[in-house]
């Protein structure tokens, strides 16, 4: 009987245990020996690195997979392979440039009206100007952790990607940390449709974790 392998799924920004993708990878990889873990974490890194530090100890995960914000948290998990579903590698300053505007009742609900959480296990995004400056340190800690680490890195990004617009996603940073060699492009969106997690996502994963395709 093959060895169980883990993998550790962090959502993105709104994202929770009922998030889409890691659902469909339970799906895919049912009757395998593969667990799917994605827990929701909180919106202010404060208080999610710790959380998402003690999942991985807990899992002790054959592959880490980070989606969109998430994936800063991924980057600070080292000694494990990892892929990536859209690394939102510019969010953090992203988010710093925006702190200001959350003194303001207008500012904090243009956000709520643009990125609305679906109803469910969700992430609760909590508009308030300190917990986004905090994404400063928060994203210094990730590209440190990840620069030194040896770890693999693989990503995937969709042509159509709206934020890839605002440098929210952006292939030339990752290029730039990661190599020419590190990601492939799909022809969708941020949202990585269904058809692209079980044509490149899935088998990527296989690959990684050494599981053969079923007979």
């Amino acid at each position: 009987m093959s060895e169980n392998k883990t993998i550790l799924y962090l959502h993105g920004m709104g994202g929770g245990g009922d998030s889409r993708i890691p659902r469909l990878l339970r799906e895919y990889f049912e009757g395998e020996p593969v667990t799917v873990v994605c827990r929701t974490y909180s919106f202010d890194p404060e208080v999610a690195v710790p959380e998402v530090a003690a999942l991985f100890t807990e899992l002790r995960p054959n592959l880490v997979i980070g989606e969109s914000l998430g994936s800063i948290h991924a980057l600070r998990l080292t000694g494990v392979p990892h892929l990536f579903v859209s690394p939102a590698l510019g969010s953090p300053e992203n988010l710093v440039r925006m702190a200001p505007l959350m003194h303001f009742r207008a500012g904090r609900a243009w956000a709520s009206r643009k990125w609305q959480v679906k109803p469910g296990d969700r992430q609760e995004i909590i508009w308030e100007s300190g917990i986004l400056r905090k994404y400063r340190e928060h994203g210094r800690a990730a590209f440190e952790a990840a620069s030194s680490s040896g770890d693999y890195y693989y990503a995937f990004f969709g042509r159509r990607d709206h934020y890839r617009r605002s440098g929210v996603v952006s292939i030339r940073k990752w290029r730039r940390l990661f190599g020419a060699e590190s990601f492939a492009v799909y022809d969708g969106t941020h949202f990585m449709e269904e058809e692209y997690v079980r044509a490149l996502l899935v088998p990527k994963i296989r690959e990684v974790i050494g599981l053969q395709s079923p007979q």
